[in-house]
């Protein structure tokens, strides 16, 4: 299962999925995300691991391989935590045990509320957004209305969701016992002391560096992702 990142969408990773035709591999919306529910009544971390418990043990036969990005794989790291019997092998792309400060999250909220909505068209989406990777996957998943083009998410939703996520949770990282793939971009979003302490602590975590990506490096550095990926799950 893969867990996508904050104001991402499953549809981002359907090109890893396709990557691991052995598997069977379940994509999910996370709640205030994608085609999940747009408001959710609840945005606590413990909301967001629920979910991922339910559809685990609805749609698999477990244990099964987690895997996550950014937010998501916060999410992967607290599931493994709370429910070691439902995980055979960690992924997690982009993640610490849960870190950020206010201006930094001010700042992500001042992004998302100064997009020009609704966009009249993809073009037009694009080239208020920029043509990277990561704008290219938001501007591929937006909704279609009678007024032109919207975001599947709502930015204070977004910025409740990060909120959690930014406080540390060191007891739960240090509690998981399956083996852990981190997975670091040279251009991500941690210094090299986050990552270092964060692999260090874990019980039984390596880690792995990708050249030349960025955060979002199941898009912009995709071979490279995969190959770590299926080097470390396998493909069955």
């Amino acid at each position: 299962m893969i867990l996508h990142a904050l104001a991402g969408s499953s549809r981002e990773f359907v090109p890893t999925a396709r990557a691991l035709p052995g598997r069977k591999v379940v994509l999910v919306d996370q709640r205030g995300h994608g085609l999940s529910t747009r408001v959710p009544v609840d945005t606590s971390r413990s909301s967001f691991v629920g979910d991922a418990v339910r559809v685990i043990e609805a749609e698999s036969n477990v244990p099964v391989d987690l895997v996550g990005h950014s937010m998501g794989a916060h999410t992967a790291m607290l599931a493994a935590a709370s429910r070691p019997d439902l995980v055979r092998r960690l992924v997690l792309l982009e993640s610490d045990e849960g870190s950020g400060s206010q201006d930094d999250l001010v700042a992500l909220g001042e992004y998302f509320r100064s997009w020009k909505i609704p966009f009249v068209s993809r073009e037009d989406a694009l080239a208020s957004l920029g043509n990277g990777p990561l704008a290219q996957a938001w501007v591929a998943d937006m909704e279609e209305r009678e007024d032109g083009l919207h975001p599947r998410f709502e930015p204070e939703v977004m910025i409740a969701t990060i909120t959690a996520v930014a406080v540390p949770r060191w007891q739960e990282w240090e509690s998981v016992t399956a083996p852990t793939l981190v997975i670091y971009a040279h251009g991500g979003m941690f210094t090299e002391e986050q990552k270092t302490r964060f692999v260090s602590r874990g019980r039984n975590a390596t880690r792995m560096d990708l050249r030349g990506a960025t955060h979002d490096a199941h898009l912009d550095a995709f071979h490279q992702w995969t190959r770590a990926l299926i080097g470390f799950i396998g493909t069955r």
